[in-house]
């Protein structure tokens, strides 16, 4: 089992930023992907980004390309998501996920059934 917990969120006006922590413990070693989806009210999960473990591949979400960033710390065990240039429409609840396997495409690393861990959320509200 991964055990994942995500911080940093809170409120933001437009333009500004913020940064995200997804702490994972427990049978770590058993994620290759770390990824962060995002999930508005009335509307479905959407990839944001994800990061490879090894060798440190990115992926990114259209609507946060350019945007945000992810990082990843291997001794803490920590994907960090930096968000800028904050929209409105980036107000969501931003979870953390972990998959145990590499995908190799994008298509399959932004599924969200691609992961098998979730962390609790976290809420992120930028206003205008």
């Amino acid at each position: 089992q991964v055990q994942l917990v995500e911080s940093g969120g809170g409120s933001v006006q437009a333009g500004g930023s913020l940064r995200l922590s997804c702490a994972a413990s427990g049978r770590t070693f058993s994620s290759n992907t770390m990824g962060w989806f995002r999930q508005a009210p009335g509307k479905e999960r959407e990839f944001v980004a994800a990061i490879i473990w090894s060798g440190g591949s990115t992926y990114y979400g259209d609507s946060v390309k350019g945007r945000f960033t992810i990082s990843g710390d291997n001794a803490k065990n920590t994907v960090y998501l930096q968000m800028t240039s904050l929209k409105p429409v980036d107000t969501a609840v931003y979870y953390c996920a972990a998959d145990r396997y590499y995908r190799g495409s994008y298509y399959y690393t932004s599924l969200a059934r691609s992961y098998d861990y979730w962390g609790q959320g976290t809420q992120v509200i930028v206003s205008s």
